[in-house]
Formats: C-alpha cells, structure tokens, sequence
C-alpha cells in the first residue's frame, strides 16, 4: 500500500511523516505498509509499521529494499528496526534475508540477525549475525558463518568479511572448505567468488582420498583443482612426500611438479631422490627429478647414491626401478662407479651401468670411455656392468663385466699396474669387499709379482683361457686355467712399452671418493628466482576510522541517549581478526626465492 491521502482516513497523523519522507528522499523511505501506530512511550517521532493481509512492509533507502512484517522507525535518528521474515535486497545482485534488522539511512551500516542469509550471483553466506556496510560495500561476521559455493564446496570460520566490489571474502579462524574431493584447513583464506580462486595464509593443509597438502602460503583454483604453494610446502602422495621451495598440483592429472631444493621421499622403500625441478605422476607411479638429480638408497649400513643429469624413479612400490640418464655417476664407502646411464631394479638388486649409442659414432665418451666401477683400489670397465645385490641383506653380491672385461690396480709399491683383460668377468663379494674375480675367453694378465716381504719378484704377462684371482687381506692369487703361454720377467728385462695392454685407461681421477665428488663434471648452476605469490595486503579493519565517523555523525545532540546507529557496534574492534592481520604482515612478506647448495 503507498502513502496517499485517502490512506490516512485511517492514521491521519501518519501524513505529516509521509510527506516528509517524500521530502527527503535520503532518508528512509516507507514505500508500503498495512497500517501505523505512534507510541509516545517509545519516544518521539517514533512510528511502528505492521504489515498487512496482502503484502509485508516495503521499505526503501538509497539503492536497497527491504520487507519485514513489523517495523519500528527512529525519524530523528533515521533509524529502522526490522522484525519477521525479514528481506533485504541491493541491485540485482545482493539478496539477504533473517529475522531482524537494524539500519541507519545516516550511517548505512545494516545490523541483521538471525538465521541470516546473504546470497549473491557465486555464494551464499549464512551465520547467525551480520554487519554489512552499504557505503563500503562490505559484510562482516564473527559469530562463525558458512559459504557455499556449488563448484568449490562449503567454506566455514570463526570470523568472516566479504568485499562486494571485488567478490572477496576473507575468512579468518578455523576456517575449513570442504570439497567431494578433499578438505582444507587454515587460519586465513582469501578466497573470490567469482573465479573460485583461494590465497592461503599460514598454517594450512588440504587433504584428499590419495593427496595430503600442506603449506604456510599457498594459492588454490577450485574450480579447475590446481594450486600452487611456497613457504615450507610438501605433497604427500600416499607413500611418496615432495618437498620444494615451490610446488604445482594438478588433482584432476595427479600430477605434482616442484621447483628449487627438492627432496622426494619414497617412506615405503626408504630411499630419497633430490634436485631442483621435478615431476611427480601419481597415477603413473613416476617421479622425474633433473637439475643437480641425486637418488639416494637409505640402508642400515651403507647408504647408495646414484647421479645423473635426469633421474627417473617409476613403477609400484613393491617394484621400483631407478633409471639416471648421462653422465650417471654412483658413490657407497667401498664403491662407485661412472657410466652414460644406469639402470636399477631395486626388486631384483640388479644394477645395470650402460653406454647408450650416441647418433655420433665418433663421440668420445660412448666409444672410448665405458663404464666403469672402482672397488677398494681395482678398477674395472667393460661395454656394460651389472651389479647384483642382495636385497635382504642389503650387501652386494656379486657383479659381471660383459664384453672387453678390462680390470686394472696400482701396483702396491710401485708405478706399474697389475692388469687383467679378457671378454667377460665376473666378482663375488663378501660383506661388500671384492674376493674372488673371474675372467674368460682370451684372458691376458700383466701382474707385478712380489714375496710376502713385498720385494718385487718379476713382471707376470701371460695368456689363458681364463684367469682367477683371489684377495687373501693384502695378498692376490692369481691362478691362470687353460691354454697357459707367458712367463714372469724380470722388471729390467721388460720393456716400459710393453707394460700396459692396448686399450689400458686408467681413470682414478675420475673416480668419487665423495657425494661431492658425483657433482664434479656438472657445469655451474644457479637457481632461478621463485616470483612467488603477490604480497599479502592488508585491510583496514571493519570498524574503521570512516565508519566510526559515521556512527559518530549519527548520535543525536543529547549525549545522554542512546545512539541506535552504534549500538550493535563490539565495545571494543574484534581481536581476533586485528591480530591476524598482524601477524600475516609480519610473516607473510613478498617472497622471492633464489637458493643453492
């Protein structure tokens, strides 16, 4: 019903009131109402609204309307109180909806309480009481409320804000979203409606079915599942955990990749890789680690560690196969080795150091420089080596060298070598020391043959079938088999040209004698610069200098009443959300990451 003239057949006094609102259409304006009462027991200037059998109370002010069955109006104070299904609506696009409301046309601060619902184009808000400032465009809770957004999920918290120029909410406090898929926890989350796009700050975890996050500053599109994380940052992956300066997630591809200081644990086989850009299929059951790529085998007693430009670690737990591609290297206390690539079967203990065929068949290092393994002073290269280990024991069993088998040591005291060649050999090991050698087919020996006082006996070259040798602690037997022709000569008698075979390549400077020492052939490298995420900004507080103004502006001349516009306002501004805020711009600065080792 509109304010008319015939109306007031009813409430005559009620024209004065409606004039004046038609006079000034700033201040509250009452469209329609089912009839009025003025109550000089409430006060002056006072009107009470009730609905009628047709339709509620329609009230406008500046842009927004509401509805209620029962109002009350302040005129001096411009000042309204809203009962009963009460709704209020901004634009096309701001609805809300509760029980009661407080709103001052002066101040435009609306207090609703309640069963409070505020619903805009991405969201719904619910909580128990709200403050939305129409001049700030700005909603504020801190009884705990719920949003819900259908392709993010349900965001929960303590204390919560929402901007509605920019379709921000920033939720602080036990704040949890809550998604089919998975679930995040933390105590502060920006988080914009409009694109599903979420800033973590702090503590914060986001654990699924197969995946469990965690970070202390992070970015997350709930619309598309990919985030991306800095700041003490790891993934774990069921039985995998990745840690970087700088993660990628991707749930819909179960994919992870990490940037700058990567560890990657494997918790099932105990064994770790590292490096400084690496990629992780879940699905796939795949890691795949470059840039200073180091894999690590943890064992009760000796640990492995193999490098290579790329690593790559695939297959099911039980199964895990470790592949290093160019210029691999591996390092244990009693060996290492150095090849174009390795292969290890980490089921079968079968470690495989391979030369790949280059496209050039001129490349030095795939024709000349083969594989190699160095094991308490021997040395030993061929076209490929396999070593066998024990898997339960976690000891090395054995090893075989196939093709141009070529074993070579220092003599003890001089300057010569001792050197075995032949097509194949094969070692045995005894608590991971080398006993026994075997080498067939066209097997030629140089050895420097000296007493047990370590007097020089003679120069063996000789040539067999095969050859054994056996270490007794300091001392070699060597037994030749088959087809024997050679003889031991004296050292004077045997020319100096004569003491190495064709094809001897002694590489002990290339040989690790440290985890260090794996890194030796890679070029420098430097880390790139993480960009990170965009500062933290913060805000002003709710309960702002300019709203405190308006409150302010709105008391009336006599100090001693009540000013209505400021009543519902905290005595004292939340602590809560103000120490928060602190403490993200105290730990939450622009982070910019280059670091190495």
């Amino acid at each position: 019903m509109k304010l008319s003239l015939s109306y007031f057949l009813i409430l005559t006094c009620c024209l004065t009131t409606a004039l004046s609102y038609s006079q000034k259409p700033k201040k509250i304006f009452i469209e329609y109402f089912g009839f009025a009462v003025r109550d000089t027991l409430k006060g002056e200037n006072v009107t009470t609204f009730v609905r009628s059998d047709q339709d509620q109370i329609h009230i406008i002010h500046e842009g927004a309307d509401m509805w209620c069955d029962k109002a009350i109006y302040y005129q001096d104070e411009d000042f309204i109180e809203a009962f009963s299904d009460v709704r209020m609506k901004q634009g096309d696009t701001i609805n809300m909806t509760s029980k009661y409301v407080e709103y001052s046309g002066i101040t435009q601060l609306a207090f609703a309480a309640g069963d409070v619902v505020l619903t805009e184009p991405q969201s719904v808000l619910t909580t128990d009481t709200l403050y939305f400032d129409r001049t700030k465009q700005q909603a504020y809770y801190k009884s705990k409320g719920k949003v819900v957004r259908d392709s993010s999920g349900t965001i929960t918290s303590q204390i919560g804000r929402y901007n509605m120029d920019t379709s921000k909410y920033r939720f602080l406090k036990d704040v949890v979203l809550v998604n089919p898929e998975y679930t995040l926890k933390t105590n502060q989350l920006d988080f914009y409606s409009d694109t599903g796009h979420a800033y973590m700050y702090g503590p914060s975890t986001i654990v699924g079915d197969s995946s469990k996050i965690y970070c202390e500053r992070g970015f997350y599109d709930t619309n598309n599942d990919t985030g991306y994380f800095i700041k003490n940052s790891k993934i774990d992956y069921n039985n995998r955990e990745v840690i970087g300066d700088s993660l990628y997630f991707d749930r819909n591809r179960s994919f992870a990749s990490a940037t700058n200081n990567i560890t990657v644990t494997d918790t099932i086989n105990n064994s770790v890789i590292k490096g400084h850009y690496a990629e992780v299929f879940r699905a796939q059951d795949s890691v795949f680690i470059t840039k200073r790529a180091l894999a690590i085998t943890v064992q009760e007693n000796d640990s492995l560690y193999i490098h290579a430009d790329t690593l790559m670690v695939t297959g099911k737990p039980e199964h895990r196969i470790t592949r290093g591609y160019y210029n691999a290297k591996l390092f244990k206390s009693d060996m290492s080795g150095k090849s174009d690539s390795i292969h290890a079967d980490h089921k079968s203990g079968l470690t495989q150091l391979i030369n790949i065929k280059r496209f050039n068949t001129g490349d030095a290092f795939s024709v000349k420089r083969r594989p190699v393994i160095w094991n308490l002073g021997n040395q030993m290269t061929g076209d490929s080596i396999h070593l066998i280990s024990n898997v339960e024991k976690e000891e090395l069993d054995s090893l075989k060298v196939f093709d141009n088998a070529f074993l070579i040591s220092k003599d003890s005291l001089g300057e010569g070598y001792n050197q075995i060649k032949g097509q194949k050999l094969t070692g045995l090991f005894a608590n991971n020391e080398l006993y026994n050698v075997d080498i067939v087919k066209n097997a030629e020996i140089i050895f420097y043959s000296r007493d047990d006082k370590d007097t020089l006996i003679g120069i063996n070259k000789s040539k067999s079938g095969s050859i054994n040798m056996t270490f007794d602690g300091p001392f070699k037997i060597i037994t030749l088999l088959n087809q024997v022709d050679g003889d031991i000569y004296p050292e004077s008698q045997f020319p100096k040209n004569a003491r190495q075979f064709r094809g001897f390549d002694w590489r002990g400077e290339e040989q690790p004698k440290s985890v260090e020492d794996l890194f030796s052939d890679d070029p420098p490298f430097t880390l790139p610069i993480i960009k990170g995420l965009d500062p933290f900004v913060p805000e002003e507080e709710f309960f702002d200098e300019a709203l405190m103004k308006r409150v302010d502006d709105a008391k009336k001349e006599d100090e001693t009443q009540e000013n209505k516009a400021g009543r519902q306002i905290p005595k004292k501004t939340d602590s809560t959300s103000k120490k928060s805020i602190i403490k993200a711009q105290k730990a939450l600065k622009p982070i910019s990451k280059k670091t190495g080792n």
